[in-house]
């Protein structure tokens, strides 16, 4: 099950004028918004599914003292090599990390691959750049104007 955060709210029912103007052209969709009361308290590190992501994977390196530490998450199939080298790991027709058997790994390139249960910090880290900057702007502006009067309003198209 997928516990997306402030999905498919729509518009809110009184954007600014910007908003209004730029977000209901036709090929924009799954609009949504949250005020800042409601990101301050979510849970960074909380699973979004129950199951693996089905186009993600950790990316794992050897740190420092020689363990794997997670240094990023990536897309599969746009890893050159990932899905042919999963294929050689678990079968011809195993190419997604959802599809990986637990606890699989792909080793390519002295990268370790592994499926990853996403979270919001994967997705937007509240304290790395870019995501900091948004998070720390609507903060202050919370400060000025209340946290239910502070809201992001975000589409895609």
């Amino acid at each position: 099950m997928d516990r997306s955060l402030f999905a498919d709210r729509g518009l809110p029912s009184d954007p600014s004028d910007p908003v209004r103007d730029t977000g209901g052209e036709d090929y924009q969709h799954s609009h949504t918004y949250a005020t800042w009361a409601e990101v301050a308290v979510v849970d960074w590190d909380a699973p979004l599914a129950d199951e693996p992501a089905y186009y993600w994977a950790g990316l794992w390196r050897p740190g420092d003292d020689g363990e794997l530490v997670q240094h990023d998450i990536v897309w599969a199939s746009a890893t050159p090599g990932l899905d042919e080298a999963a294929a050689d790991a678990f079968g011809e027709d195993v190419y997604s990390p959802s599809e990986w058997p637990q606890d699989g790994e792909v080793h390519l390139d002295g990268a370790v691959y592994r499926p990853v249960i996403l979270t919001a910090r994967m997705l937007a880290p509240p304290d790395q750049a870019p995501w900091s900057r948004v998070w720390n702007a609507m903060r202050d502006l919370a400060d000025k104007h209340g946290d239910d009067n502070v809201r992001l309003v975000v589409w895609f198209g």
